[in-house]
């Protein structure tokens, strides 16, 4: 996607802009449009399942020397979509063979932590907030007492003077 992306770019240079001389290169996309872009693909990834495709004999090909099979046919299989009623996969399109374990159960075998006690922002509908990020199993709220360096001021030569400030807090924890 980076290369389909880049953009060519020209200057001029001579005399007020006279453009006696041209330089020209190539630029890469900014950042954010290459995340996304691969966030729409990734959003709009589909299931799908292998199948060998019928192999043909190298004397039904025509080929020279069975050997040397072409590098397009290489490994023969076809993506189809895992449900019969969606389209097949394009060449840009992103696919998956396999779902994705779940997230809100712990599960060592796959170093997956699972959300319980994880922290959560109520306000956000994000994968964040607490609805998604707890799975439905709901959250406490704690309110807390913080107590931190505030208000500081250098002192001249090399000394940092700071007050102490208590700021509450609300905690919100998956259950």
């Amino acid at each position: 996607h980076v290369q389909t992306e880049m953009k060519q770019e020209c200057k001029c240079h001579g005399m007020s802009g006279s453009c006696t001389v041209k330089t020209c290169w190539m630029r890469l996309p900014s950042f954010r449009s290459v995340g996304d872009s691969l966030k729409d693909r990734f959003d709009g990834a589909s299931r799908v399942m292998l199948s060998k495709a019928e192999l043909e004999t190298p004397a039904q090909r025509n080929e020279a020397a069975p050997h040397r099979v072409p590098r397009k046919d290489r490994y023969r299989f076809q993506l189809r979509p895992h449900n019969p009623d969606h389209k097949s996969p394009g060449v840009k399109d992103l696919v998956y063979l396999e779902s994705s374990p779940g997230f809100c159960e712990k599960n060592p075998r796959l170093g997956i932590p699972g959300t319980h006690g994880r922290a959560c922002n109520d306000t956000s509908i994000g994968v964040d907030g607490c609805d998604l990020m707890c799975c439905g199993r709901g959250y406490k709220t704690n309110t807390m007492f913080v107590v931190e360096r505030c208000n500081c001021t250098f002192h001249w030569c090399c000394e940092v003077k700071c007050k102490l400030c208590r700021t509450e807090e609300v905690v919100h924890t998956c259950l």
